[in-house]
């Protein structure tokens, strides 16, 4: 699956803070010590294990802030399958460079595959069914847009990406508002018409109360089986059906074959382990 690249304006901010944060007051001790300032090198990424590759732009990025002699030349992009051994770029330029910024490249594309293969295990489980599985805003502060960028290139989609995109009213709103229908109402008279609103619903009591006060779409949280099957034919198709809450790649079959629309995860992104790539010399 390929996926749109980001922006390097998105991103470079963030690669840059990360390599100062490792260079530091003095640079790359071990390296200035050791490698001659004219040696050049290859060398080559490749995946430990099997999984999906994300971040390559972001990797790359790395080497030429540190060196813009240098060369990557990529043979799995961002969203290819990878098997354990197969090489995902080639990476070649002064010596210095490759291995001064190695970490920082490596830790940002070791953490976006793992995020990547995490999504496209659990969009492979639901093959089949309609039900689309998207992440959250449960992200590593800071790097929210890589993150979310990293489950479209799995194969998912993404939630809203901030507070500012989307209204959903969760539990503690509806507390504070008195009701749903309160909340709901206050919501539409406040937004505007281009902002799509979505109510968070535990009971299928509450799902009718916010049907009849008009939603765009309903987070069914936690709900069984039952409950959830239950609740998208009630909805019958008048609003957007997420199911949220205890899902994982065994039981998301499941909650897909209920006929939501939606299934958000958010350990996709604050979970997910890292997919293990090597940057070693040809």
């Amino acid at each position: 699956m390929t996926s749109t690249p980001l922006p390097p304006i998105m991103f470079e901010p963030l690669v840059r803070t990360a390599l100062l944060e490792d260079l530091g007051r003095a640079g790359d001790l071990t390296t200035n010590a050791i490698v001659p300032v004219d040696a050049s090198a290859t060398m080559m990424l490749a995946a430990r294990q099997a999984g999906v590759v994300a971040g390559l732009d972001i990797a790359a990025l790395a080497f030429r802030i540190i060196d813009p002699a240098t060369v990557i030349t990529v043979a799995r992009p961002d969203g290819s399958g990878v098997s354990p051994g197969e090489i995902i770029a080639t990476v070649r330029g002064p010596a210095r460079a490759l291995l001064t910024a190695e970490r920082t490249a490596l830790n940002f594309l070791c953490h976006l595959s793992g995020i990547a293969t995490t999504t496209a295990q659990v969009v492979e489980a639901i093959h089949g069914h309609k039900a689309r599985i998207v992440c959250t805003r449960k992200t590593t502060p800071g790097l929210r847009a890589l993150e979310k960028y990293a489950v479209r290139a799995g194969g998912g989609g993404n939630h809203r990406f901030g507070l500012d995109d989307a209204v959903l009213i969760k539990d503690n709103h509806i507390a504070i508002a008195g009701d749903i229908r309160t909340a709901i109402e206050r919501a539409r008279d406040s937004v505007g018409h281009m902002v799509r609103i979505e109510v968070e619903v535990d009971t299928l009591d509450q799902l009718d109360i916010a049907l009849a006060a008009g939603v765009d779409a309903v987070l069914l949280d936690n709900m069984s089986l039952d409950q959830l099957a239950q609740a998208v034919a009630m909805v019958g198709g008048r609003a957007m059906t997420e199911a949220s809450g205890r899902v994982t790649p065994e039981t998301a079959p499941a909650i897909a074959s209920t006929g939501v629309d939606l299934i958000s995860i958010g350990w996709l992104t604050h979970s997910a382990p890292i997919l293990d790539i090597g940057l070693d010399c040809a």
